[in-house]
């Protein structure tokens, strides 16, 4: 197999690379100097090129509740990547080269689980996540499961490839319902709900409202799609439908803020046998009041993830079919300005900030 496809000896590569990590468990993320990871015999070596700032590493960087129970210290973090292959391991068998263009799904999962043996990968209870539970991508190389790559197409950049995990959290979360012709109420104007909301509209539904109450966000939502945005501190939802002409209720609510007013938002002004989807993550206990969703007979969905590898597919469709993603991408650092750039998405004013590691 070695002779079929070229690798890169290890030779070629430096010992230590540049990397942001959380060194200590206070708040904050450190530059730090690291080993370049292993290549194993099933994984690829990525030279990373650009990553981008997750919401998560947010909750990472800030140190709080559930980053205390999850990351590891130290540990490199971050998972929103593109890169170059640049070695291969030997028991490879997927047909990827040496300076092919990439990025990757997050979550490395436990092949031998009940989920995976059922194609249904992304439910695999036993995922491990990259910059959560195992070193991640703000780093200079990436070791990854070959299984896990994902090739990109040329009308595809390298710094759109590092926004595709997020992507694939809208995508996946539009997905649960039929948007065609549908009126879309979308609670929560972080970069994964404005992208929801924009893939809703640019599939087809009727009409598309976001609601949150930061300002820049809102004004961001507007010019990467045809939506109606509301800073629902401001404006009345009743008003706002009836501007639209939803008169029964929204068909669908995308629930993307975790905010615990959103819950009830969403099921006062969802239709009769409306549908709502979940994918925000509330701080905390949630009161929910079931009579509201029985007596409406509301669908309730969950969302975690992406599909792998249908979502996958499907967002590099919508982007080679016109959708643009690159409107969500608000700034372009170099990855030696990571700290600017966690200051600028801590403080709400911006969409997705990229890092450029051709410059760290």
């Amino acid at each position: 197999m070695d002779d079929l496809r070229p690798v890169i000896s290890a030779k070629t590569l430096p010992a230590t690379m540049t990397a942001l990590a959380k060194l200590k468990a206070e708040p904050g993320i450190w530059q730090t100097t690291a080993p370049v990871p292993d290549c194993g015999p099933d994984d690829v070596l990525i030279r990373i090129t650009h990553t981008a700032i997750c919401g998560t590493d947010v909750h990472i960087y800030n140190w709080d509740q559930w980053a205390q129970k999850t990351i590891p210290v130290p540990m490199v973090v971050g998972h929103e990547f593109a890169g170059e292959i640049v070695a291969i391991g030997a028991r490879v068998s997927r047909p990827l080269k040496v300076g092919q263009r990439v990025s990757g799904e997050g979550h490395v999962i436990n092949m031998d689980s009940d989920a995976a043996r059922a194609g249904h990968f992304h439910l695999d209870p036993e995922t491990q996540g990259i910059g959560v539970n195992r070193p991640g991508a703000f780093a200079q190389y990436l070791a990854l499961p070959a299984f896990n790559v994902v090739p990109l197409p040329e009308r595809v950049s390298n710094e759109l490839g590092a926004v595709l995990d997020p992507f694939g959290n809208a995508v996946h979360t539009v997905q649960q319902t039929d948007m065609v012709g549908a009126n879309v109420l979308v609670t929560g104007a972080g970069p994964i709900g404005i992208m929801a909301a924009a893939v809703a509209r640019f599939i087809g539904a009727r009409s598309v409202t976001l609601t949150d109450i930061n300002p820049y966000r809102l004004d961001l939502a507007a010019k990467v799609a045809d939506i109606r945005t509301v800073d629902v501190s401001k404006e009345d939802l009743n008003d706002v439908r009836h501007e639209l002409g939803i008169a029964n209720g929204y068909d669908v609510c995308m629930e993307m803020s975790g905010a615990k007013p959103a819950i009830p938002q969403a099921i006062e002004h969802l239709r009769m046998g409306g549908a709502l989807t979940l994918l925000g993550i509330p701080a905390g206990e949630s009161t929910v009041n079931w009579n509201d969703i029985i007596m409406k007979a509301l669908t309730v969905r969950g969302v975690y993830g992406r599909e792998m590898f249908e979502t996958w597919r499907k967002m590099l469709g919508l982007i080679e079919a016109g959708f643009p993603l690159e409107r969500i991408i608000t700034h372009r650092l170099p990855a030696s300005e990571f700290q600017q750039g966690f200051d600028i998405m801590r403080a709400g004013q911006s969409g997705k900030i990229v890092l450029d590691w051709r410059q760290a």
